[in-house]
């Protein structure tokens, strides 16, 4: 039977988020047809003696689920409907204690850098489940910021635009959550780390930008050096000196004729 219980997934109780192993045994019997023992009352049909025998078996399948030291808290309970009753009492019931516990949970609950999405939204879940076993519910705008609240900081590019989007009308927390997976999946696409945020980006590719038109002035200067810095070379058709144009010359200037195919040489050698 232990084997059975462990294979059908369900984690032995051990005092820790009793709403969710509640849930797991009752599915399980109601699959096993063995509900009724959770209910405490026999079928008229049912024999005193078959009802006993059922209600035993069932009372040890709940124990083999429970861990020992939680166990040891429902020793003295000889029936389903009572051991049930009991554990509720004990673990279920909504004290301000467990109250204040788990609004630190939530609260303090920070998804870490490199880490997958749905794990996060698992223990975001299980956490407001657990509240709500205590009576404590959050309106779906409430649980939507909240969530966006919990992303981590190379997030803040997609919690900005979430946020501006959203104007004045209200997030609601299915859409939130939708966005944030499909977030995940471009990321993962993209080849980017969920360190690496949008604004980030497009920081980076601003900085990229400047560097690469910082290199293209330089380049053109270099250019620009190299056309114009070979002047020693250059022949002034004025004197027939080296070194300067006949812009440049002091000497008397030439007639107007050979001024115009001098300059032509000028352009030329340029």
């Amino acid at each position: 039977m232990a084997d059975e219980i462990k294979a059908a997934g369900i984690e032995k109780f051990d005092g820790t988020d009793f709403g969710y192993w509640k849930m797991q045994i009752e599915d399980y019997l109601y699959g096993k047809k063995l509900h009724l023992l959770l209910l405490g009352s026999k079928p008229e049909k049912m024999e005193a003696e078959e009802w006993q025998l059922l209600d035993r078996q069932v009372l040890g399948i709940i124990r083999l689920s429970l861990s020992r030291r939680v166990a040891h808290n429902v020793t003295k309970e000889k029936s389903t409907a009572k051991l049930m009753e009991a554990l509720s009492g004990m673990y279920e019931k909504p004290s301000a204690n467990n109250k204040v516990h788990l609004m630190k949970k939530l609260f303090n609950l920070k998804m870490v850098e490199n880490t997958s999405v749905t794990q996060h939204l698992n223990n975001f879940n299980t956490i407001t489940n657990q509240l709500s076993s205590v009576e404590i519910e959050f309106d779906d705008e409430i649980r939507a910021l909240i969530l966006l609240a919990s992303l981590p900081s190379s997030w803040e590019g997609m919690r900005t635009a979430v946020s501006n989007s959203a104007g004045k009308s209200k997030l609601k927390y299915d859409d939130i959550r939708d966005l944030i997976l499909a977030e995940e999946v471009r990321r993962k696409d993209s080849g980017e780390s969920s360190s690496s945020g949008s604004a980030l980006n497009i920081n980076t590719r601003g900085r990229r930008h400047d560097r690469g038109s910082s290199r293209g002035r330089s380049k053109s200067r270099y250019r620009s050096k190299s056309k114009f810095g070979s002047r020693k070379q250059v022949e002034c058709w004025n004197c027939g000196k080296p070194g300067h144009f006949s812009r440049n010359c002091t000497k008397p200037k030439k007639p107007e004729a050979d001024s115009a195919n001098a300059t032509t040489n000028e352009v030329q050698d340029l």
